[in-house]
């Protein structure tokens, strides 16, 4: 048996409550331990309390960390990421801060489809070597869990290679990845004049493929317009039912196009981005229990002013979550602090919500609310010190990276010492 005490933190936000994801006025509730320690067996939280309450319980052979005066939290659960891909965008980047559109890049053939082209050309190992490198980026932003999305392979072929690299990192041991099938991320270039012949080859080539191979936990489609069509997202998705995929969607990030109303439809897992999202459409969401996945930082890196009204869907009862939408054109940082901080000073969220929705509700959202996201006994010991000690500093000194000791199952994957 090994075991493993944390002492001495200026506070143990433990996250405890319900078993659901927290909405309304129960994501201010952090569960906060001052004076706390929490104490580790077979890398599953045993017990949180103050220091007094647990160093009595600690057996001989203990590992003691000694946090001194810091904050230790559950690790970041970031449910919206695109960590597989080959190259930058950092050209179109520089076009964007020289006034060119998403849209207008996008429509040049550059956006999704510059990077389809990149990972296509990169093999297996490559994507591995890029994909464990980002691993890091994450651990060191304090990010413990991620979702993991494919989509730019949009080939059978290309869709499982990334989709393996996927299933290699997570294998490593250190940042755990939930994988996503996204291969309706974009119509590729080769199905352009023919966009139906591309939705029967997701349907009845990919999605049983990948679900044969158990490759993926859930199918994703970005449903917009100019991309996939409410009716096609709706086929694609239902499909995927059929074989077993749980179900997310990327809905009304460009203009406002039913996509939350279509995730109500179907009961998707989540509905993400909603910066146009119709808020006649909260209270379907709401009875569905469909969770809101709020992406500030990609609102942010191209520059435009529409963020998704996390206060009012608070309002009305929506279990939100925050992510950093990670990926080469939109949202290139793994940062969740990053996040947190535009969450607070541009869509009006506490700290404290913000936290909450970061950490235990982005949890539920990948069915891993039993799991991880909370500090509560039985629970895998995912958790972080942060070279602070009010929680409140996590989203207040932005643009640093605060986590000090990041630990996975209760062992330390990460350190600055």
């Amino acid at each position: 048996m090994s075991e493993l005490a944390v002492v001495n933190c200026s506070q143990v936000l433990t996250l405890a409550g319900p078993k659901r994801p927290r909405m309304g006025a129960e994501l201010r509730e952090l569960g906060i331990i001052e004076n706390g320690a929490v104490l580790v067996r077979d890398g599953q939280i045993v017990k949180t309390g103050t220091r007094p309450e647990i160093e009595p319980l600690i057996g001989p052979g203990a590992t003691i960390i000694r946090a001194t005066g810091r904050l230790l939290m559950p690790g970041f659960v970031d449910a919206h990421t695109h960590p597989v891909f080959a190259g930058n965008r950092a050209d179109e980047f520089d076009k964007r801060c020289s006034g060119a559109t998403y849209e207008q890049i996008a429509a040049a053939g550059g956006g999704i489809l510059s990077t389809v082209r990149a990972t296509r050309a990169a093999s297996e190992e490559e994507l591995f070597r890029l994909s464990s490198r980002r691993a890091e980026w994450f651990l060191r932003c304090g990010t413990t869990t991620i979702e993991a999305k494919s989509g730019y392979g949009l080939a059978l072929e290309d869709e499982l290679k990334i989709l393996r690299v996927i299933a290699r990192v997570n294998a490593a041991g250190r940042l755990r990845l939930i994988p996503t099938f996204l291969g309706a991320h974009e119509i590729p270039e080769e199905f352009r004049s023919n966009r139906a012949a591309y939705i029967d080859v997701l349907v009845n080539e990919m999605l049983p493929r990948i679900a044969s191979e158990k490759l993926a936990e859930f199918c994703d489609v970005f449903c917009e317009p100019s991309v996939f069509t409410v009716e096609e997202a709706r086929k694609i998705l239902q499909a995927a039912r059929r074989l077993g995929l749980d179900l997310r969607i990327h809905a009304d990030q460009l203009i406002s196009s039913r996509g939350a109303r279509l995730a109500a439809e179907l009961v998707t897992a989540t509905a993400d981005h909603l910066e146009w999202v119709n808020k006649a459409d909260f209270k379907p969401l709401s009875e569905a229990g469909v969770q809101p996945v709020l992406l500030p930082a990609s609102v942010y890196a191209l520059g435009r002013k529409r963020y998704a009204p996390a206060r009012e869907m608070i309002e009305a009862g929506l279990p939100i979550v925050i992510a950093t939408d990670f990926n080469p054109g939109s949202a290139p940082t793994p940062s969740m602090t990053m996040a947190l901080s535009l969450a607070c000073t541009q869509m009006r969220l506490t700290p404290a919500e913000a936290i909450t929705a970061a950490t235990i509700n982005a949890a539920y959202s990948l069915n891993r609310g039993s799991e991880c996201g909370s500090l509560e006994p039985g629970k895998r010991a995912d958790f972080v010190i942060h070279d602070c000690s009010d929680y409140r500093e996590i989203p207040y000194w932005f643009g640093i990276e605060s986590a000090r000791s990041v630990f996975i199952a209760g062992k330390r994957v990460f350190s600055t010492e």
